[in-house]
């Protein structure tokens, strides 16, 4: 019984240390006031540019959460050294926070200006 706990308690950095899901992470605060001197017109090209680049890292970073997710199950249940092979976030996370930010910031902009710019 010992044993048990003491394997599942040095198992929980391991787990810890798991890629979080895209919808988990928080947006990173990013002034709009490096937008002020857009036009709706280039506000709308850099949401739609932004976009694009966060629904790419979103799915690098989902794909790497399921892919933990899977490693960690079988780890579990079959090889708990096989709980080395989990990545984690690595620099993916902070793009995907970065990226949520600056369309925050482009959309907070586009509201002071009163641009007709449909987000999400």
């Amino acid at each position: 019984m010992l044993n048990k706990i003491l394997i599942a308690t040095s198992l929980v950095p391991l787990i810890a240390g798991c890629a979080t899901k895209s919808a988990d992470i928080s947006a990173t605060y990013v002034s709009p006031v490096q937008y002020e001197t857009y036009s709706c017109r280039q506000l709308g090209e850099e949401a739609s540019r932004v976009s694009s680049r966060a629904a790419q890292a979103m799915g690098v970073q989902d794909e790497q959460a399921s892919s933990d997710a899977g490693v960690t199950a079988i780890s579990l249940i079959l090889f708990w050294p096989a709980m080395f092979f989990i990545d984690g976030d690595k620099g993916n996370a902070t793009e995907v926070a970065r990226l949520k930010g600056e369309m925050e910031a482009i959309e907070q902009a586009s509201i002071q200006k009163s641009c007709d710019i449909q987000f999400r």
